[in-house]
C-alpha cells in the first residue's frame, strides 16, 4: 500500500512539473506574439505592456513555485489587480458609471487583501517546518 502512495505521489508529481512546463511555454509564446504585434504595428501602448508585465507575473509564479514548492496568494492577487487595471484602461469609454465603480472597488478590495495578507505574515509569522 506504501509503495502504491509513493508511485501515486511520483505520477502527481511529474503531472504537476508537465502542467508548469506546459503554462510556461505558452506563457512565452504568448509575449512572443505580443512583441511581434507590437513590431508589427511599430506601437507600444500602456494596455501592451500592462500585458507583458502579466505575463511576466505568470513567469514569475511558475518559477516561485518551481523553487519553493509552494504559491503565495499574494502572486495571483498581483496579477489579478494588473489584469482588472488594463480592462479599465481598455474598455473605459464604454464601461457605464456603475460598472467603472465596481471594477475600480474590486481592484481596492484586492489591494486590501494584499495589505492584510503581509501584515498578517509580518505580525504572525509561519513556524519552519520540521
Amino acid at each position: 500500500m506504501e509503495l502504491m502512495q509513493k508511485w501515486a505521489h511520483k505520477i502527481l508529481e511529474w503531472g504537476q512539473l508537465l502542467g508548469l512546463i506546459v503554462v510556461a511555454c505558452a506563457t512565452l509564446v504568448a509575449i512572443s506574439h505580443q512583441i511581434y504585434t507590437m513590431a508589427l504595428v511599430m506601437t507600444v501602448t500602456l494596455a501592451d505592456l500592462l500585458l507583458l508585465f502579466i505575463y511576466l507575473e505568470v513567469l514569475a509564479m511558475v518559477a516561485m513555485y518551481l523553487k519553493m514548492g509552494k504559491l503565495p496568494i499574494r502572486i495571483p492577487i498581483y496579477i489579478a489587480i494588473v489584469a482588472l487595471a488594463r480592462y479599465l484602461i481598455l474598455d473605459m469609454k464604454e464601461m457605464d458609471t456603475w460598472r467603472l465603480f465596481g471594477v475600480a472597488g474590486t481592484a481596492l478590495v484586492l489591494a486590501i487583501s494584499v495589505f492584510i495578507i503581509r501584515y498578517g505574515h509580518y505580525r504572525f509569522p509561519y513556524q519552519p517546518e520540521d
